[in-house]
Formats: structure tokens, sequence, C-alpha cells
């Protein structure tokens, strides 16, 4: 006995879905990149040293709502050719959420300027070493916290204070996701590290949709609990 299949409509074959997901994935980087180029541009032509930390920080203020509009349109994408918008959901994104991550984002920046200064400058500090250990965890938990925010931001209303509690409430309660995430930001620095920045921020893409897998567990804790 056979069993009768349906016609297979346009853009349900393994070959579509490929083709949505790669077309998908390089419209994202593209809108990425050029969301990102206001703050790119001039960090590029920053002198790496301690004192530009600050102006450094400055310079990544556009790239928030840029991973938050990624985020986002990595988050609805469509595997069928014949639904595919992934520009116009980038930019919906973006329109939707700028206000809501940016205050998360410039703390996080913030935060995480003020521990570089002062890892820059430990050794004239005169601090213990045990001190450059704790601000490295310490930054190390903002960039995580950061994370979490970034992506609930993304995918949920929530008044921007809730969002911040539950991104460190979610630190806890899903730790597995803490630690994918510290992964995909482990890859990015050792493929800069063997590379170049550029690389990274070309390829941008490919490490916001592993994030967004990886933070699954977290959104649908967060639909389950706290949306109806």
């Amino acid at each position: 006995m056979t069993r009768e299949h349906g016609p297979r409509l346009f853009g349900d074959g393994p070959l579509s879905r490929l083709s949505s997901f790669v077309y998908t994935l390089l419209a994202v980087q593209a809108m990425f990149v050029a969301a990102s180029l206001p703050g790119l541009v001039p960090l590029y032509l920053l002198v790496p040293e301690v004192g530009n930390i600050a102006l450094a920080a400055l310079c990544l203020v556009p790239l928030g709502p840029a991973l938050s509009a990624a985020v986002y349109a990595l988050y609805h994408r469509r595997s069928d050719l014949t639904e595919l918008r992934p520009v116009a959901q980038f930019w919906q994104g973006y329109r939707l959420n700028w206000r809501a991550v940016l205050p998360v984002w410039l703390v996080g920046l913030a935060w995480l300027a003020i521990l570089g200064l002062t890892l820059g400058n430990f050794w004239a500090s005169g601090l213990p070493r045990w001190w450059a250990v704790l601000l490295l965890l310490i930054a190390l938990l903002t960039l995580l916290w950061l994370t979490n925010g970034l992506v609930i931001t993304s995918v949920f209303d929530f008044r921007t204070l809730d969002a911040m509690k539950l991104a460190w409430e979610m630190m806890a309660r899903k730790p597995l996701v803490s630690l994918g995430n510290a992964g995909v930001m482990l890859g990015a620095g050792l493929l800069a590290r063997l590379t170049t920045d550029a690389v990274v921020i070309v390829v941008a893409a490919g490490f916001i949709l592993v994030l967004v897998h990886t933070s699954r567990p977290m959104i649908d804790l967060v639909t389950a609990e706290y949306t109806t």
C-alpha cells in the first residue's frame, strides 16, 4: 500500500528552502552592514589604543539597533520562497525596536567601556592581580546580560526596565543559553583574532543566526511565562 502525496507547492522543495535560507542570510547581512556603517567607518579610522576606548564605544552605538533588527529578521524568517521579505523584516524590526534596544545597549556599552579603561590602565593602578580576574568576570557577565537584553528587546515588546531585569533573570534560569551565547562570542572573537574585525562584520549574519538559535529556549520560556 503506497502513501499518496499531494502536489508539492512552489517553494516547498529542499533546493527552494536552501535558496531562501541563503538569500535571507545575504539580505540581512547587507542590511546589517548598511545600518552599522555610520559607526563602523569612524571605528575603522580609530587607532587601537586604550585612550580611544570611549570613542570606540561611541562608534558602536549604531551597532545595537542594527543587531536588534537582524535578530528580528532572522527570528521571523520564512523558508518559503513565496513569503520571503528579509529586507522589509529587517527595517520593520529596526523601526519597532530601536527605541527599546538603545537604552539597554547604551548601558551595556558604557559599563564595558569603563571596564575596558580600567583593565587597560590596570598595571598603573597598583591594584592586586586578582582584581583583573574579577573585572574580566564582570565584563563577561555584562556581555551575556547585554546579549540576553538585546534578544529580549528584539523579539518582545517589554518596558526597558522589565527587559533589563528579565535579561538578568534568564542568565540564572537558562544557563545553557548563556553558555551558548558565550560560545558565539568566543567564535567571533577567535575569527577576528585569526583574520580581521572586518571579516567578522562580513559574516555577522551567520553569528546572529546562531545566536537566535541558541536563545530559543530563553525566548520560549519568556513567551510561556510573560506573554499571553
